[in-house]
């Protein structure tokens, strides 16, 4: 997969390396953030990608549908363009009737949509498949791959569902399976370099924000009258709780941080990841210009870094999901005490 990924740049990045012009902070931020369209490699000074539909509302012209290769190179149709500077830079813009541009409504179908579609997807058939396969063959043992599926299915649903929440755990089960196979499926589709992988999906913070404020709302929505109890009134010494507050205030701050720290551990574990394995690809074509012996040094090291930091994170796209769905359970199990 690492070489896939350097051969992939190579084509990307000859021409800017020949001319010493390799920008690392593009190269990186380029294939990380969500974009309009799925960029696929760079051939010379063409670039191949698979153009993404555009969905916009103008504030006077209404809905506009048009593919995202309508406004390559900054070209502006139908009034829209995409910003190349400032702080919409890389965004959808209209041109208003004072001649400012302005971000429009927007509803495109981008890189990141795809992907959780994509995500999505393949969640769906891998759960239709299982359950369509156990009808079929009632009291049999499954093998290969759904076989693996059934043991993985077996154990978050035995050793961290059950046992992280306790006797009332079966509301919470398909709410928990879902977040586990959403996330590993997004996880290791990020890893795959080439179309239709590639998708920065978990590395994006609003997608992890959504599966956060999820958990927040299954743990405060079903919370018993002692997790409450416990927040506002904890059993704690009087003087901490009159006549200042402190500990109640720190209770209900946990409220909030508990989700904000499943928000952040996986947007940023995936995100850093990405990051690692882009940057060591791009030492590839800094050192062109120091010569043939230091690039191909460099070339070999930059390879093996990457082939690491792959297995690495194909580790780390499977612990993620497991922490992901394991600290959910315990704050539902916690709230749920009686």
């Amino acid at each position: 997969m690492s070489l896939l990924l350097v051969c992939l740049f190579s084509l990307s990045f000859h021409m800017k390396a020949e001319e010493g012009a390799v920008d690392v902070q593009d190269i990186v931020f380029s294939h990380i953030k969500d974009a309009y369209s799925w960029h696929i490699t760079q051939v010379g000074e063409h670039d191949i990608s698979v153009p993404l539909p555009v969905i916009v509302k103008g504030k006077a012209s209404g809905w506009h549908m048009f593919l995202s290769s309508r406004l390559d190179g900054g070209k502006e149709y139908e009034g829209f363009k995409l910003a190349q500077e400032g702080d919409m830079a890389g965004k959808i813009v209209e041109k208003s009737a004072d001649g400012e541009w302005t971000r429009p409504v927007d509803l495109s179908m981008t890189k990141n949509v795809c992907g959780l579609l994509l995500s999505s997807v393949l969640l769906s058939l891998s759960i239709l498949g299982a359950a369509r396969w156990y009808k079929r063959h009632p009291g049999e043992a499954p093998g290969g791959v759904m076989g693996m599926l059934d043991f993985v299915v077996d154990y978050i649903y035995e050793e961290v569902i059950k046992k992280s929440i306790g006797p009332d755990y079966r509301p919470f089960t398909s709410y928990l399976l879902t977040v586990f196979f959403f996330i590993l499926f997004s996880n290791l589709l990020g890893v795959i370099p080439v179309f239709p992988g590639g998708a920065n999906l978990t590395g994006n913070i609003t997608i992890t924000m959504v599966l956060a404020f999820c958990t927040f709302v299954a743990v405060n929505l079903f919370g018993t009258k002692k997790y409450w109890k416990d927040i506002f009134w904890p059993d704690t010494p009087l003087f901490l709780k009159l006549p200042m507050p402190i500990m109640p205030f720190v209770e209900f701050f946990g409220v909030f941080t508990k989700p904000f720290a499943l928000m952040i551990r996986l947007f940023a574990n995936i995100m850093a990841g990405h990051t690692i394995i882009l940057a060591l690809t791009s030492v590839i074509f800094i050192t062109v210009s120091m010569g043939v012996l230091i690039n191909s040094s460099m070339t070999v090291v930059s390879v093996a870094f990457c082939i690491f930091m792959d297995c690495l994170e194909l580790f780390v796209a499977c612990l993620q999901a497991y922490i992901f769905t394991l600290l959910s359970a315990n704050y539902i199990g916690a709230a749920r005490v009686r």
